[in-house]
């Protein structure tokens, strides 16, 4: 038997968070494979639990053609959009699993109705996606994301530290969140005076990550900073294998501080706004941690809309630090 998980949605927080359902289908269906975007292959492309990882590259009709000739038993959708509801259907895969209430949601067999649309800001969104295969009769014990780092990503990452002077211990500082239309609003300032609070704090270096579209405020911050800048310089993989080695991680709610979480760093997430929901978005992993928010945002500020995230400016790095103290002093996997 075989299934398909489509998640062709969403950042790389989602598709991640979205690993414990393949684990839940692999114990029922054996074969499972993942179709998802060409930015989020890497998420998914060393995962144990998948047989294989598609990317949704196709024309609508090929895709479907792709999908009827796997003849999958099942198909979960976990990021619906029409096109991604209609694909299974059109392929006549006979069990089709997704989200209820939308327009689309007549194309699958099994409709489940997702618990953040009724007022629950608290079950955790791994969770939350567990009910697709709980819709039909699978399950985890396990709902820690999964994201294996191959040998090949910790060799680069040793050279490219090497390159760089890094020898003994260092800090991950992931302060950016991946979206795009707030990047010029950033308080680099004070994520700098975060930076130099780091590497007094724990006698290590400081290496601010980020993407390629993320740099120039990244390469400010390590400036300003005493820290070393690698944004844009590390797969996916290969942070997950610098995360890996790191003394910690301090990281924005992101998709990084889920891969950090899921590799085994100790992972600070930092929610700074009062709609960030650190419940529901929490890092998973064996040792982790959440810097709630403490500044009074105006009712409506959301990361997507926030115009100065005066929260992130007015952030009590001796708080963090205590949080991180904590967080280093806890012995992995105990709460």
């Amino acid at each position: 038997m075989s299934a398909l998980v489509i998640c062709t949605g969403g950042g790389i927080g989602d598709v991640l968070l979205a690993t414990p359902v393949m684990r839940a289908l692999r114990g029922r269906f054996g074969d499972v494979v993942a179709l998802t975007s060409p930015a989020h292959r890497d998420v998914l492309a060393n995962d144990p639990d998948l047989s294989g990882v598609w990317i949704d590259d196709l024309g609508f009709a090929e895709q479907a053609k792709r999908i009827a000739a796997a003849r999958f038993d099942a198909a979960v959708v976990t990021w619906a959009t029409a096109r991604a509801a209609a694909l299974p259907l059109v392929a006549g895969v006979p069990i089709r699993v997704g989200q209820a209430r939308r327009l689309y949601s007549l194309a699958f067999t099994e409709r489940v109705r997702i618990k953040s649309e009724f007022a629950d800001h608290t079950t955790h969104w791994t969770q939350i996606l567990l009910d697709f295969a709980r819709a039909i009769g699978c399950d985890t014990a396990d709902a820690t994301p999964r994201f294996a780092v191959p040998d090949a990503a910790r060799a680069n990452v040793a050279s490219l530290l090497r390159a760089e002077g890094v020898l003994g211990r260092y800090v991950v500082l992931h302060p950016t969140r991946g979206i795009a239309a707030l990047r010029e609003r950033w308080p680099v300032v004070r994520l700098a005076e975060l930076a130099r609070a780091l590497g007094a704090a724990y006698d290590a270096r400081v290496i601010v990550t980020g993407s390629a579209a993320d740099r120039s405020i990244s390469e400010r911050i390590a400036q300003a900073g005493a820290a070393l800048s690698l944004a844009g310089r590390t797969s996916l993989a290969e942070f997950g294998a610098l995360a890996e080695g790191a003394l910690a991680v301090v990281a924005m709610d992101s998709g990084p501080m889920h891969i950090a979480a899921a590799v085994g760093a100790p992972t600070l997430g930092i929610f700074a706004l009062q709609t960030d929901e650190p419940d529901r978005w929490a890092p998973l992993g064996p040792r982790v941690a959440v810097l709630r928010a403490t500044y009074p945002c105006p009712p409506g500020h959301r990361k997507e809309t926030c115009p100065n995230f005066a929260c992130v400016e007015a952030l009590d790095i001796a708080r963090l630090l205590a949080a991180l103290d904590e967080l280093l002093d806890r012995e992995p996997g105990s709460a």
